[in-house]
């Protein structure tokens, strides 16, 4: 599976799959991907959605950017706490919500970046998601991310500092960009060319478009699912538009 590593310019009209380590939607939408479509899924460049935190905005705010961003009512939230429960119930997934406290979004999705540098940003995705949603971690927690090295035979310390890192910084910074300039206002978000696909509700007709267009993407007859908690597997909630 393919994702954006860091200075790597991507090819304009390659399908992409806007993606936050923080969203519920997201983790479902990512599921499915796995479970039901994985020659789709990479094919796909995966683009990680985060928030940005001061450092980040006043930068993206020098690049002549903006982030999207809209808080969401309590009663929005509590709509989310039981349809993200619902639908994971459906799929038979195990669940939990995991507690965020004081979060820094750019800890584990620069730490994304860093992984997909060396090649392993499919296998961090995999850890990141087990660890949120299945083991109900705070990913913000540079202990958590640095946890993940060991299994990815990366440098725990460089991913867990990775938004220390000038060069990731300046990374993020430019996926942010290309946030705004794909019109990116809540995740997950799919995009083939100029049609755009906001929801995991959303990823059905995503992919029938791709393999319509490409039948090679599509699944053989019968083809066995993939078990997405290993990690190993070459791989909203509240905040601007995050609710799928």
């Amino acid at each position: 599976m393919s994702g954006t590593a860091g200075g790597r310019r991507r090819t304009r009209w390659r399908p992409r799959f806007y993606f936050s380590l923080r969203s519920p939607y997201s983790w479902l939408a990512y599921r499915d991907l796995l479970d039901g479509h994985p020659r789709l899924a990479d094919a796909l460049e995966w683009v990680p959605f985060f928030e940005p935190d001061e450092l980040s905005r006043k930068l993206l705010s020098e690049a002549g950017g903006s982030f999207p961003y809209t808080p969401m009512s309590p009663e929005k939230h509590r709509y989310i706490l039981q349809d993200v429960r619902r639908l994971a119930v459906e799929r038979g997934l195990s669940f939990g919500w995991p507690v965020d406290r004081e979060p820094v979004w750019e800890v584990p999705h620069l730490g994304y970046l860093a992984a997909a540098r060396h090649g392993k940003g499919p296998e961090y995705v995999a850890l990141a998601a087990r660890a949120r949603w299945e083991f109900e971690q705070d990913i913000c927690d540079r202990s958590v991310i640095a946890g993940f090295g060991p299994e990815l035979g990366l440098d725990g310390k460089e991913l867990a500092a990775a938004s220390d890192d000038p060069e990731l910084r300046a990374e993020g910074v430019r996926v942010l960009l290309e946030i705004q300039r794909d019109g990116v206002f809540g995740v997950p978000f799919f995009i083939d060319h100029y049609d755009k696909y906001w929801g995991v509700d959303r990823l059905p007709a995503f992919v029938a478009a791709l393999t319509d267009s490409c039948p090679e993407l599509a699944e053989p007859p019968g083809a066995p699912e993939v078990p997405l908690t290993e990690p190993e597997r070459s791989v909203d909630d509240g905040h601007a538009g995050g609710c799928g």
